[in-house]
């Protein structure tokens, strides 16, 4: 059974950092590119990070030089490392990991906010 769980959100005051982690099982860690997303209420969910297998990483163009993907594959882990946090970035934020089109797996999503 693949589970993938997030941890990390919380409520934070604009310009602070939180550190979002995603822990996976049931799948082989290492083969599958893991990315994050993020849905803000009434909004379409967007990726936000992604970091391939061989680890290449690619940003959400407003989020570009504020956040970092990093991956732990002795831990079976990602994370979402999150700086100088804005109100825009309010939403939960979701663990994907994707091996082929057919094996893709979400996570239960955690709550970010960021006050003003």
């Amino acid at each position: 059974q693949v589970q993938l769980v997030e941890s990390g959100g919380g409520l934070v005051q604009a310009g602070g950092s939180l550190r979002l982690s995603c822990a996976a099982s049931g799948i082989i860690f290492r083969l599958n590119d893991m990315s994050w997303y993020r849905q803000a209420p009434g909004k379409q969910r967007e990726l936000v990070a992604i970091i391939t297998v061989g680890g290449s990483t690619n940003y959400l163009a407003s989020v570009k030089g504020r956040f970092t993907i990093s991956r732990d594959n002795a831990k079976n882990t990602v994370y979402l490392q999150m700086n100088s946090l804005k109100p825009e970035d309010t939403g939960a934020y979701y663990c994907s990991a994707k091996r082929t089109i057919r094996e893709i797996y979400w996570g239960q999503g955690t709550q970010v906010t960021v006050s003003s």
